[in-house]
């Protein structure tokens, strides 16, 4: 006996498609309720230890904002991509490049200028441009190349964090800096306008502006059109006079803006200078809440919001019941799994057959 996957005849409906992602999240809860439990813990106190803070508190709750923005850039940058059937997996380098921008603009380009409406959209325009460069680096290997996108994207990851690593332990290590490796903090009209004392600040709401505009983007113009049809045939596109080549790397080149700008939103939004580590992997996270989603740019708020909201609450966990935070590590790599199995079911159906 052996297995064989058969093509289901029918594309699955919406209902089974949410079911499906309700079973993925199901499961990964399971699984990590199995962890829990092999650490001597009670898994439901985890689970609310984990939700509460970030749900059921007002500083929780910011904070849950604030871990959210971050998510959601670079999520809406491999969503595009992912439209196209392209592999994007270089959201976490195109992310650090839009911050190592970002801090090239504030402390070295425009160090003196003043006026925070012309200094704030110089860096975003940095930041955006620094991603959509290291978004069309394996567009265009791609599409003229033949060289598979999920390996150049992933080691232009490591490009992009070591480069950051080199400045920050090196030539921008800051004056004051007590031979920390981090940068010189950015000047006050760098720093995107804040509302409180939680982190609470701009990039957060471009963050979800952005998400409105993907999905006009990907819906109502000739680009998104064209988007979907290359997505599901190829050929399919070639045969309809589409720029398959074009379409490449542009899916490419707009999903690294997107990240770079998130780069740029979470230096100069919550961390006010670049330093090694400044992203615990929210690239890597962006694939899993993409797919979660479904690739539905509205729903990829809501779902980045969850994951912010098990960053947070993995800290209190690790405080509180001296569980490790990096449990949310393996909660997101199970639920990848999840989704992979659940995409596979939804689009083949299983059979055993004699050998």
């Amino acid at each position: 006996m052996k297995i064989h996957f058969e093509k289901r005849d029918k594309k699955p409906s919406k209902l089974s498609i949410f079911l499906a992602s309700l079973l993925s999240v199901l499961v990964a809860l399971i699984f990590l309720g199995i962890i829990i439990l092999s650490l001597g813990d009670n898994p439901l106190t985890a689970y609310w230890e984990l939700v509460s803070w970030g749900l059921g508190t007002v500083p929780g709750f910011i904070q849950s904002l604030v871990s959210m923005m971050p998510l959601l850039f670079t999520s809406l940058g491999v969503l595009i991509a992912f439209k196209m059937k392209l592999w994007n997996i270089g959201a976490e380098g195109q992310f650090q490049m839009g911050a190592f921008a970002a801090t090239w603009g504030a402390l070295y380009l425009f160090p003196h200028l003043t006026n925070p409406w012309l200094f704030i959209p110089l860096l975003m325009i940095l930041g955006a441009a620094a991603g959509a460069f290291w978004g069309f680096l394996p567009g265009a290997m791609r599409a003229y190349l033949g060289v598979n996108e999920i390996l150049s994207t992933l080691m232009l990851n490591y490009v992009a964090i070591y480069w950051v690593n080199y400045l920050t332990y090196g030539p921008w290590k800051g004056p004051h800096s007590y031979n920390f490796p981090i940068t010189a903090h950015y000047p006050q009209a760098a720093i995107l306008p804040q509302y409180g004392t939680g982190g609470l600040n701009l990039g957060i709401f471009i963050s979800i502006v952005t998400a409105f505009f993907v999905l006009y983007l990907i819906k109502y113009t000739k680009f998104g059109f064209h988007l979907n049809i290359t997505g599901d045939n190829l050929r399919v596109g070639e045969y309809a006079g589409i720029n398959v080549k074009k379409m490449i790397i542009l899916a490419m080149v707009i999903g690294g803006a997107i990240s770079g700008l998130g780069g740029m939103a979470e230096i100069s939004g919550s961390l006010f200078r670049l330093q090694p580590n400044f992203s615990p992997g929210y690239g890597y996270t962006a694939v899993i809440i993409a797919w979660l989603a479904r690739l539905d740019p509205i729903v990829t708020i809501i779902v980045s919001f969850f994951f912010g909201v098990l960053l947070v609450g993995s800290q209190q966990l690790q405080l509180l019941m001296q569980i490790p935070s990096s449990i949310t590590n393996a909660f997101s790599g199970i639920l990848l799994f999840s989704l992979l199995a659940s995409e596979i079911l939804l689009h083949y159906r299983i059979k055993w057959v004699k050998s």
